[in-house]
């Protein structure tokens, strides 16, 4: 019986912000990426872009943009998202930005609220992307 290894290829961009702890950007296993959560942080500065909740969801799918990118996939790859918020009340608005991004068939997708996230963040969202080659 043959057993075959699983390959794992860290992907890492500076077009979007370093890790800020024990993480990779995004780790693909064969076909499937899978994108750490992204914040709305300037890969530039690592500050947030702005403080509000439309702005730092913008910019964390802008940053994840790029990491698909890297691994030379795009939204239209993304099979699965979760959406994690400071504030279950930003769901609509997060929303609003987050379909310029996705379009239809759109990827699954959770949403929580959460106690607290990185550096203070309004919204994270992580993804899961399959490449079609």
């Amino acid at each position: 019986m043959s057993v075959s290894k699983i390959v794992r290829k860290v992907i890492s961009t500076t077009k979007a912000p370093a890790a800020i702890g024990a993480y990779s950007q995004a780790v693909q296993v064969d076909q499937t990426l899978y994108v750490s959560g992204q914040i709305g942080l300037s890969p530039e500065t690592s500050d947030f872009v702005g403080s509000d909740v439309e702005s730092q969801t913008e910019q964390a799918l802008k940053n994840m943009g790029e990491i698909l990118s890297a691994a030379n996939m795009s939204f239209a790859d993304v099979v699965k998202t979760t959406v994690l918020l400071a504030d279950i009340q930003d769901f609509a608005r997060v929303n609003t930005v987050y379909q310029k991004f996705f379009k239809a068939p759109y990827p699954a997708r959770a949403a929580y609220a959460a106690a607290n996230l990185p550096k203070l963040a309004r919204v994270e969202i992580e993804a899961i992307a399959v490449s079609s080659d």
